[in-house]
């Protein structure tokens, strides 16, 4: 594992997509290393299995801005690369390429605006929680707002385990 410094991103409420009005998007640029792996997905499926990340997919990322009011969400880049704007219409076009790892406290919109053919993303979600879709309807919206705050920070890192950064940019 890289213990490259974290990239945070705060997003504001736009109207549909509410963001997290407190807990920022963590990027962590290289934070899984796969370097030499004939297998990136299981790579990356073991860090976030050992940390306690469960319900894992392998995927891309939906064309369509959505978020997750009721659970975070990890996301690791096995292969390929997406420009994905996060934070909705306002929010922030970002490259995430094999490595990375984001993780997207509960209510951050999420959207891939581009993607390589080979794209293959690794999503997981921590134990408390419980996974919901939104994609930004009013009715959506109101109870997003409720429901947001009451999601319980996670107790591990995915990618760093009980002393990873994310622990700690979430609790100050």
């Amino acid at each position: 594992m890289n213990p490259s410094p974290p990239i945070t991103h705060n997003f504001a409420d736009d109207g549909r997509i509410p963001n997290n009005p407190t807990l920022p998007l963590i990027l962590y640029r290289g934070g899984i290393d796969l370097t030499g792996s004939p297998d990136p997905e299981d790579v990356i499926e073991k860090a976030f299995a050992a940390n306690g990340w469960g319900e894992m997919w392998r995927n891309g990322i939906y064309p369509y801005a959505h978020y997750h009011s009721m659970i975070h969400e990890a996301m690791g880049v096995a292969r390929g690369r997406a420009t994905v704007r996060f934070g909705g219409e306002h929010g922030q076009e970002i490259e995430i390429v094999p490595g990375d790892v984001v993780i997207l406290p509960a209510g951050t919109g999420h959207q891939c605006l581009k993607q390589t053919p080979t794209l293959v993303v690794i999503g997981a979600y921590p134990p408390s929680g419980k996974y919901n879709l939104c994609r930004g309807s009013k009715a959506e919206h109101v109870k997003a707002l409720v429901t947001i705050p009451k999601v319980p920070p996670p107790a591990v890192d995915p990618v760093f385990g009980p002393n990873g950064p994310l622990l700690a940019l979430w609790r100050s």
